[in-house]
């Protein structure tokens, strides 16, 4: 038999996803929901657009390009010392 889930519970989750941009499986992971069931209730949410998670995919994928690229400018600045010290 279904358990049933806590309306709040449902509402905490959603908020969640759309506002601090976590994925359907991290909130069924944290919560114990199958990922199946957080992606049912994202169809059936009205004023959640079928387009949210993609914007929050994106959003990650940007946050990850940005540490990326600060490392690659780090390594880049260690370098260019390296090579004053050695007169090159």
């Amino acid at each position: 038999m279904a358990k049933r889930i806590a309306s709040e519970l449902k509402e905490q989750i959603l908020s969640r996803i759309k506002q601090e941009g976590i994925s359907a499986a991290q909130a069924s992971r944290e919560h114990g929901i199958a990922v199946t069931t957080i992606h049912s209730w994202l169809t059936r949410k009205a004023e959640i657009p079928s387009n949210i998670l993609q914007i929050n995919k994106l959003k990650r994928e940007n946050e990850e390009l940005k540490r990326l690229l600060g490392q690659a400018i780090l390594m880049q600045e260690r370098s260019k010392k390296n090579q004053s010290r050695h007169g090159f």
